[in-house]
């Protein structure tokens, strides 16, 4: 039997191949630095997920073509320039297995080459001509900038709630995946109550997502994440497993963890001794409940929709979130 993988990859073939020869022909800089840049980040392996949101969701209310998936190639152009920003905030040296780009290109040029991405985004959304599509991807990129200003905000805060943990990865993550879906269902004509429950869809998924990604941070194998596991607490990310270890562990235990939050640094023995607190204290068990859950929701607000293969792939998607190990 194929996996839930190879058969997400069965069925996307043909759009996945699209995207990409889109995302390489609608760059379109005029400089070849910036091509070099951009595509340092953009061809290093990315799952294509949101641009295949954005595929499906249009698909499922009766519009394909090749005018879907060059609109699709925003989402991945504003998730690439986002990721080459926060790799110069975080001072990240690896990114999908590679060397982020500005320990290659420098700084400077990787956030000017973030800002050309993120004007590709308007000048692409803009030649829809539909006010609704070209707001949602404006307004969900100030939202997303807020939400790496609440993470900065939040780093070493060991009381960092769960609550704020949630607005946390809803805005740095969920509203992209959200607006992928809504806009695929814009750009098809969708209702709005067709659109609203497609940023519904995407917004679950994207926080189930999140926090399985949160997960492989302290359980992931490295051949397969393209990072080194406890990035996130290395760099004073509290996400929900270490929120609940927290809130759960002994006093010993907490403030242990609580010195090496504020270090910013472990030992490999440091590092175990917090992975096996995480898992005795539930932090593990009640992150992948929490995602399950938000899966749950995503596949529920699906059903809504008539029954059709974009739906079904769309829902191997959402079932994908929580069984991906990279």
């Amino acid at each position: 039997m194929k996996s839930l993988k190879e058969q997400i990859l069965e069925g996307a073939a043909p759009d996945l191949a699209a995207v990409e020869k889109a995302l390489s022909e609608n760059l379109n800089p005029h400089l070849d630095l910036v091509r070099t840049v951009a595509e340092h980040l953009l061809f290093a392996g990315g799952k294509r997920m949101r641009p295949l949101l954005t595929i499906l969701s249009a698909r499922m209310c009766g519009r394909e073509g090749v005018e879907v998936t060059r609109l699709s190639t925003v989402f991945e152009y504003l998730h690439a320039a986002t990721l080459l920003h926060d790799d110069v905030v975080d001072d990240s040296a690896v990114r999908r297995g590679k060397p982020a780009a500005h320990t290659v290109h420098g700084a400077a040029v990787t956030v000017l080459v973030g800002d050309f991405l993120l004007a590709r985004t308007c000048s692409i959304a803009t030649e829809t001509g539909m006010l609704p599509v070209i707001q949602t991807i404006t307004d969900v990129t100030g939202v997303m900038s807020e939400g790496e200003i609440l993470q900065l905000m939040g780093k070493s805060n060991v009381d960092l709630s769960e609550d704020q943990y949630i607005d946390t990865i809803e805005r740095k993550t969920a509203v992209l995946l959200a607006a992928s879906c809504k806009v695929g269902g814009l750009f098809a004509g969708a209702s709005p109550e067709r659109a609203q429950a497609l940023w519904d869809f995407g917004r679950a998924l994207g926080i189930a997502f999140q926090m399985a990604d949160d997960l492989l941070d302290y359980t992931g194998d490295p051949a397969a994440t393209g990072k080194a596991v406890g990035t996130d607490l290395r760099e004073g990310k509290l996400t929900l497993p270490l929120i609940i270890a927290l809130k759960n562990a002994a006093t010993g235990e907490r403030a242990f963890m609580e010195r090496v939050i504020r270090a910013q640094g472990f030992t490999n023995d440091e590092f175990s001794r917090i992975v096996s607190i995480i898992s005795r204290s539930g932090g593990i068990s009640h992150t992948m409940s929490e995602a399950r859950g938000h899966v749950d929701r995503a596949l529920a607000i699906l059903d809504t929709f008539p029954p059709s293969p974009p739906r079904d792939l769309l829902a191997k998607l959402a079932e994908y979130a929580l069984a991906r190990k990279s």
